[in-house]
């Protein structure tokens, strides 16, 4: 795997420089913030708050994090969607968690605990030097090693693990979910690269693994778009186009490249502040069905639509937008590397990305309705998350066209 680089030379300064990414850690925690006090009254405290705060402190942390913080971040987004009796999605949704990503976490550690059996060390440089020698059976290695990746990929989301992430988008309420999907998603990214840092130097793993992960990306990629392009509610629309943007780190490792923290954070940052806005705006929108009249937010706050299109616009990789920006990235990779299976599926989940974002915009804005009829407001505070989200996609799209 290439270990300084993601695209050919050095990653620009949007991506390499921390502060655009913390920035964007930053606004997605103020607007979810912001979401809570749209919570009943004794339902907003500091339990709550604590909550975001830990986790926007997890996606600053997960890409440069020892192995040991995942099952604390998991951990943590199951107590807090466990936390509340009463909220039934919320049940749903933390045992469908604890049931996919406990049992993925144990066989990882399985295999990672193989590994360790086999070569006398837990340190992965060293068990690919030990493995090289040739003195270890076959069959435990090439089994520990697909097990010890389980764990990254399931939290990538990437199909058939995609049904959590429209579970939690769709079923979470709308301050918890995003920063919850972007951490962990930043955990599964971070898990992968660490698990097969300089694994070229082992021929035999190397081909096995990243061969695994070629697979596992056509498939997250071909299985997320032919659901993209079935669902109706525009929440789950929005999970599914996080577990598309998930694809793309499975198919940049697959293709033997390395992200370094640096991206890992800017990419699970520009998640959070993106699925902050869309996913806000998908809630205030009416399921896909006949024309109909135009949503309330489009009809009434047309600023704040604007900035709510501009996350799903990103989130599903227009180009000029921060989202465009990694779908091109992954897509030259894969080009370079020439694996053009991997590029071709990519391609067709791009093309289903733009179409049900454009055919969302179509939705929501509806057709014109009755002459003088009343149109509700929304409320502020989700105006002002999907404002703030907007503003920070737009400052990311600034800071890389300014780097070009």
């Amino acid at each position: 795997m290439n270990l300084t680089a993601l695209a050919p030379g050095a990653p620009g300064p949007w991506l390499a420089g921390a502060w655009p990414a913390l920035s964007g850690a930053l606004a997605a925690l103020l607007a979810g913030l912001l979401l809570l006090r749209l919570e009943r009254p004794g339902r907003a405290g500091i339990g709550p708050a604590g909550t975001l705060v830990a986790l926007a402190a997890g996606l600053a942390l997960a890409p440069a994090a020892r192995a040991g913080v995942v099952p604390l971040l998991i951990a943590l987004v199951i107590a807090a969607l466990a936390r509340d009796g009463d909220e039934l999605l919320h049940g749903e949704c933390a045992l469908k968690l604890l049931w996919v990503m406990g049992s993925a976490l144990a066989l990882s550690w399985a295999g990672q605990e193989l590994l360790t059996l086999a070569t006398g060390t837990p340190y992965v440089l060293e068990q690919w030097s030990v493995l090289g020698l040739g003195l270890d059976p076959e069959f435990l290695w090439s089994t520990a090693l697909p097990l010890s990746l389980l764990i990254g990929v399931v939290l990538l989301g990437g199909a058939p693990f995609h049904f959590w992430l429209a579970d939690v988008c769709g079923g979470a309420r709308p301050w918890l979910a995003p920063l919850a999907v972007a951490t962990l998603q930043a955990c599964g990214a971070a898990w992968l690269v660490a698990r097969l840092h300089a694994v070229e130097s082992f021929a035999p793993g190397a081909g096995l693994a990243l061969g695994l992960l070629r697979m596992a990306a056509v498939i997250a990629f071909l299985g997320g778009a032919a659901t993209l392009l079935s669902q109706r509610r525009p929440e789950r629309r929005v999970g599914t186009l996080a577990s598309l943007n998930g694809a793309l780190v499975l198919a940049l490792v697959a293709a033997g490249r390395e992200p370094g923290p640096g991206w890992i954070m800017a990419w699970a940052s520009h998640q959070a502040l993106a699925l902050t806005g869309a996913g806000t705006m998908a809630r205030l929108l009416p399921v896909s069905a006949p024309a109909g009249p135009g949503a309330p937010l489009m009809r009434r706050h047309g600023a704040a639509a604007i900035f709510g299109l501009l996350s799903l616009f990103s989130l599903a990789g227009l180009p000029g937008t921060p989202g465009g920006r990694f779908w091109f990235e992954a897509a030259q990779a894969l080009g370079r590397a020439g694996h053009r299976g991997m590029l071709l599926a990519l391609g067709i989940a791009w093309l289903a990305a733009l179409w049900r974002a454009v055919a969302q915009l179509r939705e929501a804005y509806g057709v014109p309705g009755p002459g003088g009829e009343p149109v509700a407001a929304v409320p502020a505070p989700a105006r002002a998350a999907i404002t703030i989200s907007g503003l920070g996609i737009g400052v990311l799209a600034l800071v890389g066209w300014l780097a070009r």
